[in-house]
């Protein structure tokens, strides 16, 4: 089945680009009119960007679900929906066809009203990466509910923030879940978030390990028990409910360069186009391929690009609950050689990693069924790109780097595999209906090609965010204040003689680490907490794995006697507060920061020292103390 929307020549691309600039509304109505709408929309398109006000497909009635799973069970009830490789290759995998997935979507989204659950409720799911997370996530769409997944990489107190920030009244969780060789007790996890977190009523917990959990009454009840109390007759059985294009779907918590994560909001019309027509036409997906998305559905990753990118569109989608380097650095490519993976989307992080191990873990399996590799995260460095190109692709497979974030929805800037040119390290060509503009400090826009600026968007796309949870000026501040009527996107961009983009990394606050963004400030808020803690400032550094490692300039008021023995104390506070992901990489004792003398700290300073840009530093006499920047040179790690 080709799809009436899929671009597949370069002219094509061109013609569609063009149109979807010159006429947006018409472009996107013709797009939108192959899926399955209760109501047309009054209006394609309202919108202002200095409030901001973004709303697409206007009055329009729907249920995502119906465009992800109904549709599909009428027409391709037995094509497989979801394969899902567990973390220990020895345990047996599942497979469900999309006739399958609606049922168990329908009995848990029963299970969630019979817990109480309700259209507009915000549900928290914290969760392994197994089938089980994808039908909540499903069955929350049904019935109207708004999820917030949680990354299972997070800690207790980063869980109630977020069940805090949107009022949860709901946590869908596990008893633990398998990560390599270790066991994470999710639920233990879950009850100290919930220690202070009044809003939530009922707890409903998976068994996946086994291990033991403490349940409370009243509280907390088993996903299989509550299936099993269900109506044989009508246990499959739910009513979609009707909502508004403009309704939201889910919020997605994203660091940012304050303290406090924000709370991304997406909503369903909208979101639900732009996903499917971006897996579509960058992968330039077939009918009955398997689309393999490494990443964890608690990112943005994985909800467009697992769930509602390929389920929209009928596809086969493959996830996997483990991690690639276990048991061995093959993992991936047995996956790959068991499914007949036609299209690998992971990120550059993996493939460093994966690098590190050499050319033994490819060699011997079989990945002729791949024809396209995709990158997401972070751009790719041009080694990493050519060891992907050469040793998984076999020089055959177009790779696809692809540029966005979770506030973008989904992918805004890369090439279509096979129809427009890869670049090693560009992102390439914008998709159609993304209109990127690069601009200097003062918000003029930089016009012509081999110029570099910072990179925003002019014109709303059907993906993008509406607004940050309970905190809409917040999401004018970060993203539509900075320059007037533009998206400011906080990434630094070059666009090169012939017009490709290449992102070249943040211009804010905000770090890259292993494609996760983390905010300096929360990183520094988390080290802080420390006991023997005075101050400390975090800046980012190039790392050989992760893109950006994090550093961290700490003034102790006390130091054990051993330093060592002090930052794994440090570390530790932060892994305790955020989550092992935000953990530093280097923590550098120091007696001082360099401040300018109304107290602000200099992070360009701190940011060269940890590069090693030790002779280009700047003036530093304007310092109030410029004596601590000769200190930290001297002391770098």
């Amino acid at each position: 089945m080709m799809y009436p929307y899929q671009i597949t020549s370069f002219e094509a691309y061109q013609e569609a680009y063009k149109k979807s600039v010159e006429n947006p509304e018409l472009f996107w109505e013709e797009v939108a009119s192959h899926f399955v709408w209760k109501q047309k929309w009054d209006k394609v398109l309202d919108w202002n960007f200095s409030e901001p006000s973004i709303e697409w497909f206007k009055g329009a009635k729907l249920n995502i679900i119906e465009n992800c799973l109904d549709r599909w069970v009428e027409t391709q009830p037995n094509a497989t929906a979801l394969i899902w490789e567990p973390n220990d290759p020895k345990e047996p995998h599942r497979i469900l066809s999309y006739k399958e997935l609606h049922e168990e979507v329908c009995k848990f989204a029963n299970v969630l009203k019979k817990n109480g659950a309700k259209k507009g409720d915000r549900i928290c799911i914290y969760m392994p990466m197994i089938p089980e997370l994808t039908i909540a996530v499903l069955a929350c769409a049904r019935i109207g509910a708004i999820h917030s997944v949680v990354f299972g990489g997070f800690s207790a107190q980063s869980i109630s923030d977020r069940i805090h920030d949107a009022q949860c009244n709901i946590v869908i969780t596990a008893d633990g879940a398998y990560r390599g060789n270790k066991t994470i007790p999710l639920k233990s996890i879950i009850d100290d978030a919930l220690i202070n977190c009044p809003s939530v009523d009922n707890v409903i917990v998976h068994s996946r390990t086994g291990i033991p959990v403490s349940m409370i009454k009243d509280r907390d009840v088993w996903w299989h028990e509550e299936i099993n109390s269900l109506d044989k007759n009508t246990a499959s059985i739910c009513h979609a409910e009707i909502m508004d294009a403009e309704d939201m779907l889910f919020i997605l918590y994203t660091s940012g360069s304050t303290g406090k994560p924000k709370g991304v909001v997406h909503t369903c019309g909208g979101y639900m186009v732009w996903t499917n027509y971006t897996f579509v036409n960058v992968f330039q997906y077939q009918q009955g391929q398997v689309h393999f998305c490494t990443a964890d559905i608690g990112w943005i990753t994985g909800h467009s690009y697992i769930v509602y990118g390929p389920l929209s569109a009928g596809a086969t989608s493959l996830m996997f609950e483990g991690i690639p380097t276990w048991p061995d650095a093959g993992r991936f490519w047995e996956i790959v050689e068991k499914y007949k993976v036609d299209i690998i989307y992971t990120a550059p992080t993996a493939i460093r990693s994966l690098m590190s191990f050499g050319k033994a873990p490819v060699e011997g399996k079989d990945l002729t069924s791949l024809k396209v590799l995709g990158t997401v995260g972070e751009p790719i460095n041009e080694e990493a790109w050519h060891w992907y190109d050469d040793n998984i692709g076999d020089n055959k497979c177009p790779i696809v780097d692809t540029w966005w974030q979770t506030e973008t929805g989904g992918i805004l800037i890369s090439n279509l595999a096979g129809v427009t040119t890869a670049k090693p390290s560009f992102a390439t060509l914008p998709l159609p209906g993304v209109q990127p503009v690069l601009v200097d400090e003062q918000g003029k826009e930089i016009n012509g090609n081999e110029v570099s600026g910072n990179l925003c968007i002019k014109f709303p796309w059907p993906g993008m965010l509406r607004t940050t949870y309970g905190d809409h000026e917040r999401c004018r501040l970060t993203y539509f204040s900075t320059y007037k009527n533009l998206y400011f996107t906080g990434d630094g961009c070059m666009r090169d003689k012939v017009g490709d983009y290449r992102i070249t990394g943040r211009v804010d606050d905000v770090l890259n680490v292993s494609g996760h963004r983390i905010g300096t400030a929360e990183v520094e808020n988390a080290i802080n907490m420390h006991t023997g803690v005075i101050e400390s400032a975090v800046v980012g550094y190039p790392h050989d794995i992760k893109g950006q490692g994090i550093y961290a300039y700490v003034i102790c008021n006390a130091l054990h006697e051993d330093e060592t023995h002090t930052k794994q104390d440090i570390s530790q506070t932060v892994a305790r507060i955020i989550g092992a992901i935000a953990k530093p990489d280097k923590i550098q004792f120091v007696s001082g920061l360099p401040k300018t003398r109304s107290g602000k700290i200099m992070r360009r300073i701190l940011r060269k020292i940890a590069e090693g840009e030790l002779s280009n530093l700047g003036d530093t006499t304007t310092l109030l103390d410029p004596s601590v920047v000769e200190e930290i040179k001297n002391n770098r790690l």
